[in-house]
């Protein structure tokens, strides 16, 4: 079966790693995980001639839209993290956090950007980044059971 965007889920976990609570953030729109990795050479004479390169570290990003809704718990609060530096945990997963089968990444997150845009014939709409921040549990891929 295809999987679209549509039925894809975002959640903001409101507990702890141990115990989480995940709340779906449902106003996302155009969500893009970016992963990507790091690369060193390791080209020597016995390359042929030819670049030789292993991968090293994994980044994982998030860029997503959210309309400016007043009273968005979900926009308040990132915002506020936005404001204070701080960070929160997230699941970016293609389908729901309980539904079997579902895959995703779960990390702690930091915004790295969050801009707000005003154009006259749409409604106005926040841009914002998040990237993985130190946390006691590094983030992981996750497939729920």
């Amino acid at each position: 079966m295809t999987k679209i965007g549509l039925n894809a889920k975002t959640y903001r976990n409101t507990g702890t790693f141990a115990a989480p609570v995940w709340s779906e953030l449902k106003n996302v729109r155009d969500l893009t995980l970016t992963d990507s990795m790091g690369e060193a050479d390791v080209t020597r004479r016995a390359s042929g001639g030819f670049r030789e390169q292993v991968p090293t570290l994994r980044e994982n990003g998030i860029e997503f839209d959210m309309v400016n809704i007043a009273g968005d718990t979900d926009l308040a609060a990132i915002a506020s993290n936005y404001s204070a530096r701080t960070y929160f945990e997230i699941a970016v997963m293609d389908g729901g956090i309980t539904t079997s089968g579902s895959r995703g990444v779960r990390m702690t997150v930091g915004v790295f950007k969050f801009e707000r845009s005003e154009e006259l014939e749409n409604a106005q709409m926040y841009s914002v980044t998040l990237k993985a921040a130190p946390a006691t549990n590094p983030p992981s891929d996750y497939t729920v059971p």
